[in-house]
């Protein structure tokens, strides 16, 4: 007979790409149970309906339940629902004593209303919660996680650009104008598919999608003027690849020439020293081969020559978009508000060959 686990977990939508890695983690979790999976989608048809790769592992089902019928007597619920309608469920949620929320949606991660409604072209639909939620990136906010109930876990391009550059925010070096382009995988963008995620029109192509005008640059500012950049101004081009999964990042800055190649890594290996989830490679730069499929973050720098009293410092990152990116640092997330170890279920690395 298993032993029983300490704590009980429900995910309220939990038929997409980032429900399936919720899932996927919680059924090999040593201290949380997965004890019900709500959904719009599959309603009583087994998980493995929409994730074949659960076949057999389990028994739940997908269940269409009202959020607090969810959440009755679990620990923590955590919610893979898109933008708005995650908001519209935390009144409901919050009224059940004593249970955590991790939210992967965009709803709670930025304080100003007003940039929320501009970013995401849609009224909030539950503004007085947003001082409830604490932003989810564990590298800055991990003691403010571990005593929250509401977290906000943070988005994929957000992750993966903020750790590219939050050594340089600590430290005081971050300030103006940034550019950044990030290439991403067809996951990103959900289980359904669309015009811009269609196999044949993704699978050779590469295209450029809201530049300058991605939903993530208020998140990722908010976050790195919080860890210390002044002025921030972030110039950010998103593009579309034919990858399933993965994020590959590069940030442009500028620095005074006293910052070498030796001065910037290791500053970088002086900042993320002890972190579990971030990697500064040694002998070569970050991939995403080397990422994908686990919770594992890796960040290099290049720092280019001398001119005019500065240099040019390349950072580059990179993260699986639906696990550090997304439910891996959900899970992440829910480990530290339970008082759990940081790890558990996410210590793996990625297979390989990809």
């Amino acid at each position: 007979m298993a032993p029983t686990k300490r704590f009980k977990a429900a995910i309220i939508g939990g038929s997409g790409y980032g429900g399936a890695e919720m899932i996927r983690r919680l059924l090999i979790h040593p201290d949380v149970e997965l004890v019900r999976v709500a959904s719009v989608d599959f309603i009583g048809e087994p998980l493995s309906a929409a994730t074949p790769s659960l076949e057999g592992l389990t028994d739940l089902t997908f269940q269409q339940l009202p959020a607090a019928e969810a959440a009755a007597g679990m620990d923590v619920v955590l919610l893979g629902l898109p933008h708005t309608v995650a908001a519209s469920k935390i009144p409901e949620l919050a009224a059940v004593p004593n249970v955590k929320i991790v939210d992967m949606s965009g709803d709670f991660r930025l304080q100003d209303v007003a940039a929320y409604e501009k970013w995401y072209k849609h009224k909030h639909p539950c503004p007085e919660r947003l001082k409830d939620f604490v932003y989810g990136l564990p590298e800055l906010n991990r003691e403010q996680i571990k005593k929250a109930r509401f977290v906000a876990s943070p988005g994929c391009f957000a992750t993966t650009i903020e750790l590219a550059l939050l050594p340089l925010a600590k430290a005081g070096l971050l300030e103006g104008v940034v550019h950044v382009q990030g290439i991403t995988g067809s996951s990103g963008s959900g289980m359904a598919p669309g015009a811009g995620t269609h196999h044949p029109v993704r699978a050779n192509n590469l295209k450029t999608y809201k530049p300058l005008e991605h939903q993530h640059v208020p998140e990722i500012t908010q976050l790195l003027t919080q860890a210390g950049a002044k002025d921030l101004q972030l110039r950010f081009v998103p593009v579309s690849a034919p990858l399933a999964r993965g994020i590959f990042a590069t940030s442009f800055v500028e620095l005074p020439d006293s910052w070498t190649q030796e001065k910037v890594e290791q500053l970088y290996r002086d900042t993320y020293a002890g972190e579990p989830f971030v990697r500064v490679p040694k002998k070569r730069l970050p991939e995403v081969a080397a990422v994908s499929g686990s919770n594992y973050v890796e960040v290099g720098v290049q720092v280019g020559p001398a001119y005019a009293g500065k240099r040019t410092v390349t950072l580059f990152s990179a993260t699986d978009n639906l696990l550090k990116g997304g439910a891996g640092q959900a899970i992440e997330n829910m480990n530290l508000v339970l008082g759990l170890d940081e790890k558990a279920s996410l210590a793996d690395p990625g297979p390989w060959p990809p």
